[in-house]
């Protein structure tokens, strides 16, 4: 018999996405609208979702996914129906959801891996008013959402482990063996939020990132702030920031691998100057990197990121980016982000800023964001408003 979660375990799991993570880590109000988005595979997960929901007084909208159904369209759609996008129904969906939690779970981790990548892409573009829709009923402080993972055997098999195994390792990250996780959730996003406070008092010009397979300069600038423990992701132990997209320059190679769009990339190296990705490869999705960094702000970061290993319990490579762009293990690790940037690392109230003025400020706007991860031990030196420097990040570890 296949391995399932007890329902225990789910509940909690479903208490820590709905009664902290919503909401700017405080969880729902009664009365809050919820759209709860999970795929077929995951119904028992689902069902504590929705007790959780209904517990705190609130209302679920659910959108039950059906598994591998994403092949068979992209099989048979042809231009204007990849192109077809129902704004109406979307607009009226952004409009009346208060949160919203997304499920992650497969029961074919290579289903797209045949589909060319540029439908893939366009229908990413074609969906980007949904995107910006949500972006800034966020940005105006009436919109928050998170992740969550449901481990299946696919999933378990694409990262060498059994599904107990699999499931083992999301207990363990999520402080579900815990037996109340939302206080533990509630110390790990104060000593986050610890972090985040001396990095911001640090006015940091630019970042150096330094090691064997890295030599990378981000620039930070004016007009951001740090961010992190917002509840948007579970786990999550980064704290990260919206880089000024056009400074970026130098090499990075990252050591780890990324699933996207049903599809495997390894070995992704990137070569950046004034900004811009001006060489990219991998040893095995070359291909779809490239079709990657060819959409429209794709080429230029959107986010840059940090997680200290003392705070993550992830040790090993979980095939999902949720987990794996938290892993800590001995030197915790680096993201960088291409595409798009979170505008809530904006000080000001991000629904006042006007596109022009995002663009002045150096914040990339891109239909895609996709995380690339490196746990290389690396050294991160910060150059200061002032013109001096000083290490933040060393073996894994934050040290300021």
């Amino acid at each position: 018999m296949e391995y399932q979660p007890s329902e225990e375990i789910l509940d909690k799991y479903a208490d820590v996405l709905i009664n902290f993570a919503l909401n700017n880590c405080t969880g729902i109000k009664k009365g809050d609208i919820v759209l709860l988005q999970v795929p077929e595979c995951a119904k028992p997960f689902l069902i504590s979702l929705r007790r959780k929901v209904l517990k705190a007084g609130g209302h679920a909208i659910i959108q039950y996914l059906p598994d591998e159904m994403a092949k068979g369209y992209y099989e048979l759609a042809e231009e204007h129906q990849i192109g077809f996008f129902p704004d109406k129904y979307l607009k009226g969906l952004v409009d009346q959801i208060d949160h919203s939690v997304f499920v992650i779970a497969e029961t074919d981790k290579h289903e797209l891996s045949e589909i060319d990548p540029k439908k893939i892409m366009v229908r990413g573009e074609t969906y980007k008013p949904y995107k910006k829709w949500r972006d800034d009923k966020e940005a105006s402080g009436k919109f928050t959402w998170t992740l969550g993972l449901y481990g299946t055997e696919a999933m378990a098999k694409e990262a060498n482990m059994s599904l107990e195994e699999y499931w083992n390792e999301i207990i363990n990250a999520c402080y579900l063996d815990e037996e109340n996780p939302v206080e533990k959730w509630k110390e790990i996003t104060s000593e986050v939020e610890r972090v985040k406070e001396k990095l911001n008092d640090l006015e940091i010009k630019s970042l150096r990132v330094k090691s064997e397979n890295v030599d990378l300069i981000v620039g930070i600038g004016k007009n951001r702030n740090w961010m992190g423990g917002s509840g948007r992701n579970i786990p999550s132990f980064e704290v990260f920031i919206s880089p000024d997209k056009r400074v970026t320059s130098g090499h990075i190679k990252f050591n780890q691998p990324l699933y996207r769009y049903g599809n495997l990339i390894k070995d992704v190296f990137l070569r950046f100057e004034n900004g811009k990705v001006v060489e990219s490869s991998a040893s095995k999705g070359e291909k779809l990197l490239k079709e990657m960094i060819s959409v429209e702000g794709a080429d230029y970061i959107g986010e840059f990121s940090l997680t200290d290993s003392r705070l993550s319990r992830i040790t090993k490579f979980m095939g999902e980016t949720l987990f794996d762009e938290n892993m800590g293990g001995e030197f915790g690790n680096t993201h960088v982000a291409l595409g798009s940037a979170y505008k809530d690392s904006y000080p000001g109230d991000p629904s006042s800023v006007s596109d022009e003025e995002w663009k002045e400020m150096g914040y990339n706007d891109s239909s895609v964001h996709t995380d690339i991860i490196s746990t290389e031990n690396r050294e991160v030196t910060a150059t200061l408003s002032d013109g001096s420097e000083i290490v933040i990040y060393r073996d894994g570890k934050f040290v300021i």
